[in-house]
């Protein structure tokens, strides 16, 4: 599977975006799916998460009640919709496919990753 990730640009704080992660080739539907970021200068970070079939969904607490991950399987897609964007959610942002069915938060726990998309938020 390839992932592809669009939707990144550069908003005001407040703003809103939507990302988008589709997967080409062998289909991930079966699999967990996730979103990490690396803010400049810092290590990647855990986003959020979703199971195999939307059925579970784990965030991280800096982007909890903001940030919602959902996913079309039928079209191979993830989606992370980021409302009341802050400075500090300013980072590349990267879609990941999970070894397994179920959310992670571990990075470990995944094997595929897109080629990232950038997010640029202006206090």
């Amino acid at each position: 599977v390839q992932l592809q990730a669009s939707g990144g640009g550069s908003v005001q704080a407040g703003d809103s975006l939507r990302l988008s992660c589709t997967g080409s080739g062998r289909t991930s539907s079966n699999n967990g799916m996730g979103w990490f970021r690396q803010p400049p200068g810092k290590e990647r970070e855990f986003v959020a998460a979703i199971s195999w079939n939307g059925g579970d969904t784990r965030y991280a607490d800096s982007v909890k009640g903001r940030f919602t991950i959902s996913r079309d399987r039928a079209e191979n897609t993830v989606y992370l919709q980021m409302n009341s964007l802050k400075s500090e959610d300013t980072a590349v942002y990267y879609c990941a496919v999970a070894r397994g069915a179920s959310s992670s938060s571990t990075p470990a726990s995944y094997t595929r990753w897109g080629q990232g998309t950038q997010v640029t938020v202006s206090s």
